[in-house]
């Protein structure tokens, strides 16, 4: 272990197994008192990470003592913006995690890393005996989210996941509202990812930012030569180390609907149909997709757009036709939300969390207006971990799982699809009125970015059949590889937490 005694780490990782103490604390860790400050350490604030510490620096009774990242010019950076801006200055920095953990100073961390070490340092920070957030999605496969699950269990750790629209009372309320039968029975459930993407580019080659740790950034990925332009946020869209604008953005709006539906478990059968079309570049995910999870209770229908030209995407006009979401709701036109089709009308939630219910005719029937003391996300994990109540959790690590997982599942699907046309798909799924809705629509929207698919074909997903009390799919050891991923040495997701 480059910069750390390994002997240290794991003679750490090792106290944390030995027992739970009084109140579920591990041995040495602090037991913190009502006028004790909760120590807090940010791990990885490149983008998303600088909201945690935004964030952390407005709660009362939270100190923020350390920072860690393994690009020491980001690392000075907001070292610099901290002290300027903030006028707070941290106890101590590190490049490497497996060394903050083993500090006692902490008793909890926030990780905002790329999703590849997301999984491995929750559950590092479980062992170590610190409350950790996650940010979503939770894990880089299902396993690893799984086995976050489990090590928070064992450990008796709060993990908070970085699902945010779970502390939004409006949507909260619009849930109540759909349970008491209000707009009648859920026919469908629609999240919706239109957001337009730029092209990489397509240089094949990249150079490391000078003084990074780039064993360190790869961490439980294959450590192999930078294949883009850039390091930073583009690995969102290669398949070692993201997963794609389902699991970047999509994730908040495919946990919105899983929470509407009112599903505590995986889909048991999934299908995608997408590509990554209207341009070559380096990346490897889906920039269009439609993936079906055909839940008993309602289908949930996810849906990616990245390729729309010109300001016409972002009208509140063709967000009405083509995504089929009222107008005047907050952040409508930003293309995301999400749509739940009822007996009786639709409820709409946009990306700000503003949501609204339109009867049949389209007349609005009800503003959801939440609650004057709803409490932020962050503050909702500071507060659990303070009481030491998983309980309180509003996005517990469990909920996150499942939704990550969803969008796992389904760019499975895509990976093990099979180029097709137009009419070959069709031919398909013709039998189902709701993927073939699906794909009439993806196809309008590829159609107005000038693909043909004649020449540029999609890639047509297998019908998967999971089992969700497992998290296995069934009959299929191709799917079931591509639940987990090799992990390179020392960085592996232990099989027992």
């Amino acid at each position: 272990m480059s910069g750390i005694s390994r002997r240290g780490f794991l003679k750490s990782m090792a106290a944390g197994a030995a027992g739970v103490a009084a109140r579920g604390l591990l041995p040495g860790a602090k037991v913190l008192g009502a006028n004790d400050d909760l120590r807090v350490a940010v791990v990885g604030f490149k983008s998303r990470g600088m909201n945690h510490i935004e964030s952390l620096l407005k709660i009362k009774g939270v100190r923020l003592v350390a920072l860690c990242d393994v690009d020491p010019h980001v690392l000075s950076s907001t070292q610099k913006t901290l002290e300027e801006k903030h006028k707070t200055k941290v106890d101590a920095t590190y490049s490497d995690i497996r060394k903050l953990l083993e500090s006692k100073e902490i008793d909890a961390i926030t990780t905002a890393t790329p999703n590849h070490w997301h999984s491995l340092i929750g559950i590092w920070a479980c062992q170590a005996g610190k409350d950790a957030y996650v940010e979503k999605p939770i894990s880089h496969n299902v396993w690893e989210g799984g086995q976050l699950v489990k090590a928070a269990r064992k450990y008796n750790r709060v993990v908070q996941g970085g699902s945010q629209s779970r502390s939004s009372s409006k949507i909260a309320e619009a849930i109540e509202w759909i349970k008491a039968g209000n707009i009648g029975a859920i026919k469908l459930g629609r999240g919706l990812c239109y957001k337009p993407r730029q092209s990489i580019g397509k240089v094949g080659t990249g150079e490391i930012p000078a003084g990074l740790d780039y064993d360190l950034w790869c961490g439980p990925a294959p450590k192999v030569p930078l294949k883009r332009k850039n390091l930073h946020y583009d690995w969102h869209w290669v398949y070692d180390t993201g997963n794609g604008d389902m699991g970047n953005q999509g994730i908040h709006q495919m946990d919105v609907a899983r929470w509407m539906i009112g599903e505590n478990e995986l889909s048991p059968r999934v299908m995608s149909i997408g590509g990554r079309l209207g341009y070559e570049d380096d990346g490897e995910t889906p920039n269009t997709q439609f993936v079906y999870h055909a839940y008993e209770k309602a289908p949930l229908i996810f849906e990616t757009r990245g390729l729309p030209k010109g300001k016409e995407f972002q009208t509140n006009e063709l967000w009405t036709k083509n995504m089929d979401v009222a107008p005047g709701i907050e952040g409508n036109a930003s293309g995301i939300g999400v749509v739940i089709e009822c007996a009786g009308g639709k409820v709409y939630v946009s990306a700000g969390g503003s949501a609204a219910a339109y009867d049949q005719s389209g007349k609005k029937m009800k503003d959801f207006t939440g609650h004057k003391d709803e409490v932020d996300h962050m503050q909702n994990f500071t507060d659990a971990v303070r009481a030491h109540k998983p309980e309180m959790l509003k996005a517990e690590c469990k909920e996150t799982h499942l939704s990550s997982a969803l969008c796992h599942t389904g760019l499975i699907s895509h990976r093990l699809g099979q180029t097709a046309k137009p009419g070959e798909i069709l031919e398909k799924i013709k039998a189902d009125a709701v993927a073939e809705a699906g794909f009439d629509a993806l196809k309008e929207h590829l159609g107005k970015n000038g693909v043909d698919l004649d020449k540029t074909p999609l890639a047509l997903g297998p019908w998967l059949k999971f089992d969700p009390k497992a998290e296995r799919f069934i009959d299929n050891d191709t799917a079931n590889a591509m639940l987990t991923r090799d992990y390179r040495k020392p960085f592996e997701v232990p099989k027992e937490v």
